[in-house]
């Protein structure tokens, strides 16, 4: 076993043990499944079944429904009950939180049950209590005495249980001993997991969520490394980005968490958590895990034992590079936007790039969401450039050109003719060292010739179905061989739609990202509109955390628990917020997905009654029961307050 993942050179499957739910069969490689939940109240039961229904024929293979207390939890047997009337067996899991009661009769209803060891017997007050070894026996006694009793429900009705850990929802006394971290999430699911083992009672998924992937990868990762060094094996694993928001966004931060947990065959069940109707979040899943086929594993060189130390699950590291220009070094990341395809570039073809033009005046309005570079191929540009971008071209043109702000782009066998022009300040080369066409010497005089080239900076890719993996195992090749040039990711898309585009693209590079993998990306397809390319590429590099361009939106997806429309809502704060560059706004449901869920957040927007909003700042009370009719204002007040509101700006 190499770390956390059965291999990190192709894709495979982590041996897990295998759990039945219902008909169903979780883990020990069974076929990853997808399931969703519904936002409907939970007492209404023709709604719910509706909604149930609706999900299971978009493509939901287990339904969520919530169960905050004993009157939701007996209606489980109605919901069902109906649901089997009209010829519907999917599996139901219960979602549960604050009350053990409503857990122990679900569990005699539903298939699975989820608890939250954050708040299940635990409580959340934000409270710093420092308790001594004893106290800390004594609280883990409490936990066991109130949680048996569900587990020995679960095996007398043969029912499967969820240990779900959410990032934000940590109790004070996890908090109090390991802080906000990954390993006080993975502490708080083991601690559950010792108890129904000392029962034994392993018909358990676990999962590890967070609203930040980086976060969310991490704990994942070091949980399976727990659970094989304590208990020599795995459960199956749950995968999700909680509270990950809507549109493009929500997609995107949700396709990097998962998706790269799944390239290195991490993940037996998924959810994507979209703030939208949740027969839309089946699709998602869908193209999510098709990547996850037969379809053949390049050979890759194994990782020796002592690359792996630039893995290390618990110590996240950032490849070190020197910067070349703008790229690399402390520089944020950069974005490569495609203009080749054009056989003449006129001002108006970089609007989607971030850049309009004012002809009367002359000038030029730079977005926050402005590309640093553009490639024209061999399309000439015959005006004066915005002065942040910079051109690239094939080198051919390059030679021609004349333009101080124009680079050329090398491939192998150009970089390594010493015939070839380039230039002394800043160059590209296309690489991709695993090419049927590379030969070792090939690769070896490469890497010999970057490592004492100070003007290059290296755009990745791979042709590979194992292209994460391919490229991951080259910037480990240019670790060990003292390689520190900067990288670029460079990901070309041939999916048929949008949303695969959109998904293949954030998997892709994001994952790579997250592992601290990259100086920038370049997206192509021939496909997807530029506007639409160019503002997936910052997403990207915003849910990765590696360079934040506009405001965050940390969003639950709803449920029977939500006191207010959420997509309304949503909708209504990001449209007068959506220029706040770098702000984290949360938008909660209720107060179970409130303080505690929005843990990454600078200001918060929770239900906490019919029609009243409570604000928060951070994880303090800044306002309580706000009329909803005036919350978004009195939030704008709040961002005020507290100098993180600017005036938009408004672009023609």
């Amino acid at each position: 076993m190499e770390l956390y993942a059965q291999s990190l050179t192709e894709y495979k499957r982590l041996p897990t043990l295998e759990v039945q739910v219902g008909d169903l069969k979780i883990g020990n490689f069974n076929p990853i499944l997808i399931q969703t939940m519904t936002t409907t109240d939970t007492m209404d039961t023709a709604a719910t079944v509706a909604e149930s229904i609706r999900c299971i024929n978009a493509g939901a293979q287990l339904v969520r429904i919530t169960a905050p207390s004993k009157k939701e939890a007996e209606n489980l047997l109605n919901i069902k009950n109906e649901l089997r009337r009209r010829g519907y067996n999917t599996p139901l899991v219960a979602d549960i939180h604050f009350t053990p009661n409503a857990a122990e009769i679900a569990a005699r209803i539903v298939e699975k049950v989820r608890v939250n060891p954050g708040n299940y017997v635990d409580k959340k007050k934000f409270e710093l209590i420092e308790y001594s070894d004893a106290d800390y026996v004594e609280e883990i006694e409490r936990i066991q005495n109130r949680f048996t009793p569900l587990i020995k429900i679960c095996k007398e009705y043969g029912t499967a249980m969820r240990i779900g850990t959410n990032h934000g929802s940590l109790s004070d006394r996890i908090m109090s001993r390991y802080g906000d971290t990954a390993i006080g999430m993975v502490e708080s699911a083991m601690e559950f997991l010792r108890i129904a083992e000392g029962e034994n009672y392993r018909n358990i998924v676990l999962s590890m969520k967070s609203s930040n992937p980086i976060v969310m990868v991490e704990a994942y990762r070091l949980l399976i490394k727990t659970m094989q060094d304590e208990l020599g094996h795995c459960y199956p694993l749950h995968l999700g980005v909680t509270e990950a928001g809507d549109g493009e966004d929500g997609r995107i931060k949700s396709a990097i968490g998962i998706g790269s947990l799944l390239e290195d065959g991490i993940g037996d069940t998924i959810r994507v958590s979209l703030t939208e109707d949740p027969e839309l979040e089946l699709p998602v899943c869908a193209n999510i895990i098709k990547r996850y086929g037969a379809a053949p594993m390049a050979a890759l060189p194994a990782i020796p034992a002592q690359m792996l130390k630039n893995l290390n699950i618990t110590d996240r590291h950032i490849r070190n590079t020197f910067p070349v220009q703008n790229v690399g070094g402390k520089n944020v990341p950069v974005v490569i936007a495609g203009l080749s395809s054009l056989s003449k570039i006129a001002h108006a073809d970089l609007k989607p790039m971030g850049y309009i033009y004012d002809a009367a005046l002359d000038k030029w309005k730079i977005g926050d969401m402005a590309a640093d570079f553009a490639y024209t191929g061999n399309t000439k540009v015959d005006f004066a450039l915005p002065g942040t971008l910079k051109l690239i071209t094939d080198v051919a043109s390059w030679v021609n050109d004349g333009n101080r702000k124009c680079f050329p782009l090398l491939n192998v066998a150009q970089y390594m003719n010493d015939a070839v022009n380039r230039s002394p300040l800043l160059n590209f080369v296309n690489v991709d060292l695993y090419a049927p066409e590379v030969s070792e010497v090939d690769k070896k005089n490469l890497l010999k010739k970057l490592s004492h080239d100070y003007t290059s900076v290296i755009c990745l890719q791979s042709a590979n179905a194992n292209a994460v993996q391919s490229i991951r195992r080259m910037c480990l090749e240019f670790i060990e061989n003292d390689i520190s040039n900067p990288v670029i990711l460079f990901c070309n898309s041939e999916k048929m739609n949008l949303e695969e585009s959109l998904i293949h693209f954030a998997i892709e590079t994001g994952s790579l990202l997250i592992d601290g993998f990259g100086n920038g990306i370049w997206l192509n397809d021939g496909v997807t509109d530029k506007t639409v390319l160019n503002s997936i590429a910052f997403g990207i590099l915003q849910a990765s955390r590696a360079r934040i361009s506009k405001t965050e939106y940390i969003s639950c997806p709803s449920c029977g628990r939500t006191l207010f429309d959420l997509q309304e809502t949503t909708a209504k704060i990001r449209a007068v917020t959506n220029h706040l560059k770098g702000v984290k706004i949360a938008i909660m449901g209720c107060i179970v997905n409130g303080p505690g869920e929005m843990a990454d957040a600078d200001f918060g927007y929770v239900g906490s009654g019919p029609g009243k909003i409570t604000l928060y700042k951070g994880k303090e009370v800044v306002k309580r029961n706000v009329p909803a009719e005036v919350a978004v204002q009195e939030l704008i007040e709040l961002l005020k307050e507290n100098k993180a509101w600017v005036e938009p700006e408004v672009l023609v």
